[in-house]
């Protein structure tokens, strides 16, 4: 069995780890988007690049016989994640979502949530001058309008961003997972006021959140976009692999035609 991840998140690396480990026999390719210079490698097979759209995804998945899609980009990767859903029906391959559970807020928080990049720049003016912005280096264009130039931001991003970026603005490039203790102290050393954040999920990012609980700072928190409906969903790693494992065994027992769709 051939088993297409794609990839470019934490959960992405451990499925394809753990697949791995625990059956061998299934071969896996990891696809990365090449969006990041130097990203981790999963195990298995990689692949960097796009696809050309969902048809282009699908005539991959046809000529490399891939018998299972599973979905394991980022809860914000809204275009790859359509394009998965078009090439595995047109395909006919099981697609599985791998998502991480998203953020709850707790007692404390002041959350400020919002639909886009767009709208949480609109209600920065009224929350804060210096901005820790966590929402990575692709949609700083959002933040660069003249209505922003009187705020201060701290980007934090793996690569530099290019232009367009906000007038006022300081790079620090890093890479999660993040302690709570580096936490409070960039949040003490820039005097940060308030943060931007996607709601990623996960613990690699989490402990920024904490930092910002306990210093009062409010958060302006920019919602996921649903999985889309009749999607299976897989909160884990270690649930995608049960996922995979079952399809394996339905497999074996029903047979693959070799062209990727199950008989």
């Amino acid at each position: 069995m051939h088993v297409l991840v794609l990839g470019g998140t934490t959960e992405a690396r451990r499925l394809a780890e753990s697949l791995a480990a625990e059956a061998p026999e299934v071969r896996v390719t990891t696809s990365l988007a090449g969006r990041v210079a130097a990203p981790r490698l999963p195990p298995g097979e990689v692949r960097v690049g796009g696809f050309g759209g969902p048809a282009g995804l699908a005539e991959w998945v046809r000529e490399h016989r891939v018998d299972l899609l599973v979905d394991a980009t980022h809860p914000f990767a809204a275009t790859m994640s359509r394009n998965a859903i078009l090439a595995a029906a047109e395909a006919h391959v099981p697609l599985l979502a791998l998502r991480r559970p998203g953020w709850v807020a707790q007692d404390g928080d002041r959350w400020h949530s919002v639909a886009s990049l767009a709208e949480a720049a609109e209600v920065l003016p009224a929350l804060g001058e210096r901005v820790f912005l966590t929402t990575g280096r692709m949609g700083l264009a959002a933040f660069a309008e003249a209505a922003l130039d009187s705020l201060s931001f701290l980007v934090r991003s793996v690569d530099a961003p290019e232009p367009p970026c906000p007038r006022q603005m300081h790079v620090v490039l890093d890479r999660g997972p993040f302690d709570l203790g580096g936490e409070r102290e960039i949040l003490r050393l820039h005097r940060i006021d308030v943060l931007v954040t996607k709601d990623s999920g996960g613990d690699a990012t989490a402990p920024k959140l904490t930092a910002a609980r306990e210093a009062g700072i409010p958060v302006v928190v920019v919602r996921r976009p649903p999985v889309p409906e009749g999607v299976p969903v897989a909160a884990t790693s270690d649930e995608a692999v049960e996922w995979v494992v079952r399809k394996l065994y339905a497999e074996g027992s029903d047979g693959v035609d070799g062209s990727g769709a199950s008989g």
